[in-house]
């Protein structure tokens, strides 16, 4: 009952095996679960990704059974089927973190009431607060100290693998339900090779009697009883009481269970553990990775004559006193204790309350207690944060309050960093760092090395992966560490022996690359430049590191390398051959061969050709790169003068240079506090990303003049507003840079004036769609930097040219015209949803309220600083808010009553103001006009908002003033509800309903993926029949959920189903329809991703919508309840046409189920098209049913 396929190491015999927290912690819950009841989020999604993989694969627990998995709608949802599953007797777990371990709060306070022996394992996460982290701290368990659940922390791979059986254990025999937690994304996501357990080990330690006993003790018809009673005052308060001994006891049980451990292992594992000198001064008290950092520091401090120490918490809940204070030297003087949550308005976070009120109860109160925050939102704390708490504890009176990581100019709570700190990282650890592109592939292949390393010798490795809030397309920072001693450095590589550069446009930026290089180090650059350019573009701030710091530097060009092997755009092979062939961490021949081994696993679900490609690409990189000598007048290079200063609105420029430049240049950590000081609540500027000018992409479209028929569909498909279609008059012709071209203007309305199509290189992602969307060949991809010209062509257009409205029509080339209030957001090349957006945009964005799921859409929608939503010339643009994932529909409702409660009171307050004495005729007759538009469409009530603004400034009396007050709710406004299918279908499904079921105006419009795109592709109830998806790994077993019919029941809400590359006209015209109706509507746009592997890629997104829609995958209807009798209904696309299973296989989110599952892909394929005939002749029923209405 091993796990095969490791490196045979010395750990009381056990395996070892490269793997991150998660995976450690779902090894072990495996061994203990019968059922599991799950729903994704991030970082806890693969712990269940991992178990439902298994369960497919057939893997038996320790009773014998493959783990039933059961995925839910929402966190809420996958609490109660736990309750349940264990109120029936099987052994349940789950996994979750952040907003979703709080949406099971209620539940969790039931299972530790029933004394159930739940096991919830969670990657802590950061609670949404001022705005969405989803990354690693402590706020989301810390909320739930008071549920009467066991919490038991662990602060590394190692100790996740080693210690989480113990929660699976004492939960079982203790009789209360436990929160196993680690660090979300720190742990949970960081790779080490660790000794894995094998579970005859786990079964051994196992009391399978009180397994029984559980059993016995279940519901069942057999013996029944009931739970769940309602108790009135007299009596539930003994009652309650009445758990007291079990939480008494539980010290004991998980002391028993540490100790069956230990006897195992070797270890010392304790409820407390002391690390450091047995006569210390100065200890902190911790829980989690920082431990880690704690502890290199102590070998260091100590070594040189200091006594220092550190009790690391491991069972936090129920807190033993006792145990505490046996393991705190009785020489301590001080105390620091490190929490990772923030409690705003509390005398001191939780942790530091628990070992303050444990030292009084002990009766020691002579030691000096303080608090220190730490961590939050992943924020990294390496060793000069840890040297910073022992400093700050020299002191006679050491803050009481304090934080690290960061500076706080504001409330000067920080404690001071030195900006050079010894480096005490275990001697002989090779540290390496890449800076890569989102879906370049980068982080991919390091944790392939990393698995090659681990796996194949006897050395210690470490990953870990650090993001932006791109999708694909934003930067990637691996931070891979290797070594013989065992690594314990939980933070970022900033004296690394080999950094490598996979993308050229980080060193125009100036990212601060170079400065993590150690002295005599090695920097590998991926650029297609030759050696004159490269040293025109590098920094003279690099210049100087490299020459003065012997640093050795290499050129590979992987980009022309990777398209001529038939990689496409994926230079990740190429470069990690090259990184392979440089850092000689393995001989170089063997290094290969085992990238060939691995890319033959990984691919073969892809198919032969995949793999074939990826082996030319190790080949060739082995060799490519070519050394850059290092010219000597480097090291006195000299600063280039500063750049042009920024244009644009005063609070968007000063946004711009003070927060998104440091942002973007992956230097936020260095802002301090005083930098958000004027946007306490989070409330950030429009149109930031204009600003960005990314150059991300290596190829980008060239427009021919002498082929392009005007027809703007390049356009309209463009998922980031890059390419846009311009009108100009002769004046704007006259003052435009001399590389304008013009053709001219086709159309009555415009006829003696110029068309050009202005294409923006520096924000184009290279998606290539807006080529496969051009009817005539009018566009080709070239290198961007044959394009970078057109840059002052587009600039010039969006500044100086005026928008023609006689150019702009209700149809797909006239829609075009219309400013984009959507633009250069961050997501991935070609996506589909940003298309819709940008659309919907181009038909209400001026006047827009938009709530947002969170989701995909939400996080390119939304990122700190960089908003892609913009404003046109009026200052006018979509208000954006995001409030969580389950509850948008109540959300946006809520933005619509808001505004409609301060339209009204303006309503009211004009009437009085009407029937007042001495009014004038002519206000009186904009008033009422005013009045009138409120049931007019959106046009009228701007142009009388306008005349009614002008009139009251005229009347100037006080009342007029306090409508004026408000004048921004005078006219009408249109109320969108943007999210994904996770939200629409599954967790927000009941508040969807409802908000529709209200009959308020108010649009919702779901980007249809059929998958959890954002955290990592999970199944949905869109998903179809087949599809393999995370928590689906066998493939779908249920049909894809037809909600746009579920809400067409109604009868009284507007309901399309579109997809704009099959008909790009059907899709404006539902998004204008469902906007001028006065009702609720719903528009689901199907939406290719990145997660469905499509042939060829995202360039064919909108080809793709095109074959879901002819073969009938995807069906395109409108259901319009204000149109008249028999035309209520209109089916928009046609008869199938055939080659469903084509379509199938033509993406691998289908096709790999073949090769896993080849029957069972036989048959869930043919019941899926199936479903979709079926679908269609409902349709024509539906049709043919409303045409008699």
């Amino acid at each position: 009952m091993g796990v095969p396929g490791e490196f045979e190491g010395e750990d009381m015999g056990r395996k070892f095996k490269s793997m991150d927290g998660n995976e450690a912690a779902a090894h072990v819950s495996y061994a203990f679960t019968e059922v599991a009841g799950i729903y994704p989020i991030t970082p806890s999604s693969p712990m269940a990704d991992h178990v439902d993989q298994w369960a497919a694969q057939g893997r038996k627990n320790i009773f014998g059974t493959p783990v039933n998995v059961v995925e839910m709608e929402s966190e809420a949802g996958a609490a109660g089927t736990v309750h349940g599953s264990l109120g029936a007797g099987a052994l349940t777990t789950t996994y979750t973190a952040s907003q979703g371990l709080l949406l099971m709060i209620p539940n969790m306070y039931k299972i530790a009431g029933e004394g159930l022996p739940a096991v919830f394992h969670v990657s802590a996460r950061t609670v949404a607060s001022h705005a969405l982290n989803i990354f690693g701290d402590h706020s989301d368990v810390m909320a739930c100290r008071q549920t009467g659940f066991a919490m038991l922390a662990e602060g590394n791979v190692q100790e996740v693998m080693d210690l989480s059986p113990v929660a699976h254990l004492a939960a079982i025999e203790g009789k209360v339900p436990f929160l196993n937690f680690f660090d979300g994304f720190r742990t949970s996501h960081e790779i080490q090779k660790v000794a894995v357990w094998d579970y005859e080990d786990l079964k051994d330690m196992c009391d399978m009697d009180a397994v029984q006993a559980f059993r016995d003790h279940a519901l069942n018809p057999e013996h029944p009883h009931a739970r769940g009673s309602h108790e009135n005052g007299d009596i539930f308060f003994q009652h309650r009481e009445a758990c007291n001994k079990a939480y008494d006891e539980l010290p004991a049980v998980v002391e028993k269970y540490m100790g069956k451990i230990n006897e195992k292992l070797g270890t010392d594992y304790g409820l407390f553990n002391y690390y450091g000198a047995p006569d210390a001064d100065r200890v902190v008290v911790c829980m989690g990775s920082f431990c880690d950092v704690l502890e290199e520091v102590i070998d260091y401090l100590n070594a040189h004559g200091e006594k220092v120490g550190l009790v690391k918490v491991r069972l936090f809940r129920p807190f033993s006193i006792k145990h505490f204070v046996d393991v705190v030297p009785a020489t301590v003087q001080k105390i620091a204790v490190m929490d990772r949550t923030k409690e705003p308005g509390s005398i001191g976070e939780p942790l530091y309350q628990d070992v303050v009120s444990a030292l009084y109860e002990a009766g020691k109160t002579g030691i000096k207690v303080v608090g220190g925050r730490y961590g939050l939102g992943s924020k990294d704390t390496p060793p000069a944060s840890a040297f910073a708490v022992f400093e700050e504890l020299k002191k006679d009176e050491p803050k009481r309050e304090f934080t690290i990581g960061i500076v706080d100019d504001v409330t000067n709570l920080s404690l001071p960093e030195a900006e050079e700190t010894p480096n005490t990282a275990a001697p002989g650890t090779i540290e390496c760092k890449f800076w890569g592109l989102g879906g370049d592939g980068t982080v991919g292949a390091n944790k392939n090395s990393i698995k090659i390393i681990g796996d194949h010798t006897d050395k210690y490795v470490q990953a870990y992966f650090q993001y932006d809030s791109k999708k694909t397309g934003g930067v990637t920072v691996s931070h891979l560490r290797f070594g013989d001693s065992p690594i314990r450095s939980p933070y970022y590589v900033t004296k690394a022996d080999f950094v490598a550069c996979h993308n050229p446009s980080y060193i125009v930026k100036g990212f601060k690359m170079v400065r993590d290089v150690k002295p005599g180090g090695t920097f590998l650059v991926n650029c297609q430049w030759s050696d004159e350019e490269f040293a025109q573009h590098m920094p003279a701030v690099a210049k100087r590191y490299i020459a003065k710091n012997n640093v050795t530097v290499y050129l590979i060009d992987a980009i022309d390398l990777a398209a001529k092997v038939g990689m496409g755009k994926r230079t990740n092979t190429v470069l990690q051959s090259a990184f392979f062939a440089l850092a000689k961490v393995l001989p170089a021949e063997e290094a290969l061969q085992y990238m060939k081994d691995a890319a033959t696993k990984s691919y073969m679900k892809k198919g032969q050709a995949i793999v074939d490609a990826n082996h030319k690409a190790i080949d060739a990189g082995a060799t490519a790169f070519r050394k850059f000598e290092v010219p000597a007048d480097w090291a006195t290079a000299e600063d280039a003068p500063a750049k042009l200063t920024l244009e644009g609105r005063a609070a968007i420029v000063e946004q711009v240079k003070n927060l998104l430049e440091p942002i973007n240049r992956m230097d936020g950590d260095s802002l301090p506090v005083s930098a958000f000081k004027d946007i306490v609540d989070g409330q950030w500027e429009l149109g930031a990303s204009a600003y960005e000018k990314r150059g991300v992409a290596v190829m980008v479209p060239k427009w021919d003049e002498t082929k392009c028929i005007q027809c703007n569909s390049c356009a309209f498909v463009c998922p980031h507003a890059t390419i846009r279609p311009f009108i100009l008059d002769d004046a704007e012709v006259a003052a435009a840079p001399e590389n304008l071209r013009t053709l001219d203007a086709m159309g009555p309305k415009v006829k003696g004036k110029k068309f050009t199509l202005a294409i923006s290189p520096l924000d184009c992602m290279g998606c290539t769609v807006c080529v496969t969307a051009c009817p005539k060949d009018a566009l080709t991809m070239v290198p961007q930097e044959e394009e970078l010209a057109e840059q002052q062509v587009f600039d010039y257009c969006v500044s100086r040219v005026s928008e023609k409205p006689e150019a702009i029509a209700a149809n797909t080339k006239g829609s075009q015209f219309k400013q984009p209030l959507l633009e250069f957001s961050g997501s991935c090349a070609g996506c589909a949803e940003t298309s819709y957006a940008r659309l919907v945009t181009q038909v209400a964005g001026d006047r827009m309220f938009i709530s947002n799921a969170t989701g995909c859409s939400s996080i390119w929608g939304n990122p700190a600083a960089t908003s892609p939503y913009t404003v046109n010339a009026e200052g006018h643009g979509p208000a954006w808010n995001n409030s969580l994932f389950e509850d948008n529909a109540e959300h946006g409702l809520g933005l619509e009553v808001g505004y409609e409660a301060v339209h009204n009171k303006l309503v009211s307050d004009t009437k009085a103001l009407l029937e007042a004495d001495g009014v004038s005729e002519s206000f009186k007759a904009a008033a009422q006009a005013w009045l009138d538009s409120n049931t007019g469409d959106a046009a009228t009530s701007k142009a009388a908002s306008a005349a009614y603004v002008e009139a009251l400034e005229a009347d100037g009396s006080d009342a007029a003033k306090a409508i004026l007050a408000d004048k921004s709710y005078l006219s009408k406004k249109s109320f969108w509800i943007f999210g994904g299918d996770g939200w629409a279908y599954d967790i927000g499904f009941g508040g969807l309903d409802h908000v529709l079921a209200s009959n308020r105006n108010v649009n919702v419009f779901v980007f249809d993926t059929e998958v959890y795109s954002n955290t990592g592709g999970q199944a949905s109830k869109a998903s179809n029949l087949g599809q393999v998806a995370q928590f689906a790994a066998a493939g779908k077993v249920t049909k894809k959920k037809t909600l746009a019919e579920i809400a067409m029941t109604y009868g009284y809400v507007y309901v399309a189903q579109v997809a704009m590359g099959a008909n790009p006209a059907q899709t404006l015209k539902a998004i204008q329809e469902a906007e001028a109706y006065d009702g609720p509507s719903l528009i689901i746009g199907y939406s290719p991703c990145e997660m469905h592997s499509i042939k060829g890629g995202m360039k064919n997104c909108q080809l793709e919508m095109k074959r879901a829609v002819e073969c009938g995958y995807w069906n395109l209807y409108r259901f319009n309840p204000a149109a008249p009798e028999g035309k209520k209904f209109s089916l928009d696309s046609k008869e199938p046409a055939g080659g469903y299973q084509e379509f199938l296989m033509n993406e691998a989110r289908y096709s790999r189920l073949t090769r896993e599952f080849p029957e069972r892909a036989q048959e869930l394929f043919k019941e899926n098209e199936e479903a979709a005939m079926a679908r269609y002749q409902h349709l024509l029923k539906l049709k043919a049913m409303y045409a008699d209405a």
